[in-house]
Order: C-alpha cells, then structure tokens, then sequence
C-alpha cells in the first residue's frame, strides 16, 4: 500500500486576464492547478451572457464550475493527485482528462481569473496558505491579452476585440472585487516574494513576519526552487 503523502496547502493566484498569472506561476518552479480547465462547456444552458449582447460571458464566474474546481483543490491538498480536465478555449469544450500528481510537496499554485472566487472556501478547509491578485496597468493587460489570444486562436478577431476593450475599462473594478473577496493585491515581485514565503514553511513565515524573504527557498521532496527576484 502506497504511503499517504504530506499534506498540502495552495496558493490561490488571481488577477485580470493577461495579467501574467500562467507566466509567474511556471517562473516559480511549484506544481500548478489551471484553474481556467474548470470552465463550463459552450453547450452548457447556465452559460451567462454579457448585457444586450448574444456573446457569452466567459469572465463571469457562472461560467465556470467552482465545486469541480474546489474538489480538486482538496483532493490535492489531501492526496498529492487528481484527474482534471482538458480545456480547449478555441471550441469552448472539455477535450481531454490528464492526472495532476504533486507528489509530497507541500505547496502548489492554483491559478486562474475565478482563483479568488473560491478563497473563503479554501480557508474554511484549512488548505489555503495564501491568495494574490496580480495587477497592473490596464493599457499592458490589454495588450498582453490580445496578442496571446490572436496567437492561440481562441476566438475570433471581433470577439476578442469586444471583450479586451470591455476587460480594460473594468480592470480596475475587477481587481477591486477580487480584493474584496480575499486576494492580496500585488505586482509580480511582490506575489513571488510571498510565494517564496508560503513555500518556506511556517517556520520561516513566523521569523519573516511580513518581509520580503532574500535569497532562494527550495520546497522539501521538490527540486523546485522560488527566487525573491521576478525574471525579467
């Protein structure tokens, strides 16, 4: 019988689309959760609309299925492994299943624009170690945005034009509310220099207190190492 592994905790990694979420997330060298694989299926009837328009809502959180999300969370957390699924943007459809194995790491990164919808939960279950929301200038987010997703062809042209314009003018807004619901708001060296926190281990984060933590903290049973600095 296979020994049960460490217990977990997450990062919750929020922050407007094209904030460099994904980006910082593999900078890290922690295992990661997308938590964008959790997004309802294009056929799905509960699927939310933007106002006076036939384009879905897919920035909405009623497009996307927390309880899944949430599921996979714990299951990481008290296990080290789950099944998720495979989303294609493109198509608007869950393609594929893959296994996610964390093997004894202590902590891992749940990334996505719903990350912060799902805080109170996570802290309810005593599996959250931290949540951020990375945030910037909007005029760069919308840029960002749109070049990664005319370069992955997720929808069409006037489709992405549409939303990148709306997602720009809302940005603040949408920082704001996912502060409100829990997630630290930062640049990227200040949500790598919390996550080299989390990932040192209570221990450490009762020394450091609030300070930003120098030099590189590797995680037990993981040859990942997180660094104080952002590569540029």
């Amino acid at each position: 019988m296979t020994a049960p592994t460490t217990p977990a905790r997450v990062v919750l990694l929020a922050g407007p689309s094209g904030s460099g979420k994904s980006s910082l997330a593999a900078r890290t060298g922690l295992p990661v959760l997308r938590l964008d694989d959790f997004y309802k299926e294009g056929d799905d009837p509960t699927l939310p609309l933007v106002a006076e328009s036939t384009d879905i809502d897919w920035d909405s959180v009623r497009s996307w299925d927390a309880d899944a999300a949430v599921a996979a969370v714990v299951e990481l957390c008290r296990t080290g492994r789950t099944t998720v699924p495979v989303y294609a943007i493109a198509t608007s459809s869950r393609v594929d299943t893959e296994a996610l194995d964390i093997g004894r790491t202590p902590l891992f990164l749940a990334e996505g624009i719903f990350a912060a919808d799902i805080v109170a939960r996570c802290r309810e279950l005593g599996v959250l170690a931290d949540a951020l929301c990375l945030r910037g200038r909007p005029s760069t987010t919308f840029r960002r945005r749109l070049l990664r997703d005319l370069r992955e062809g997720r929808k069409s042209v006037p489709f992405l034009l549409r939303r990148g314009w709306r997602l720009m003018r809302a940005e603040r807004a949408i920082v704001g509310r996912q502060t409100a619901l829990g997630a630290h708001p930062c640049d990227k060296a200040e949500a790598f220099g919390r996550i080299a926190t989390a990932a040192a281990g209570p221990a450490v984060r009762q020394r450091t207190a609030e300070a930003k933590p120098a030099g590189t903290v590797k995680t037990p049973g993981t040859t990942a190492a997180v660094t104080d600095s952002v590569a540029r």
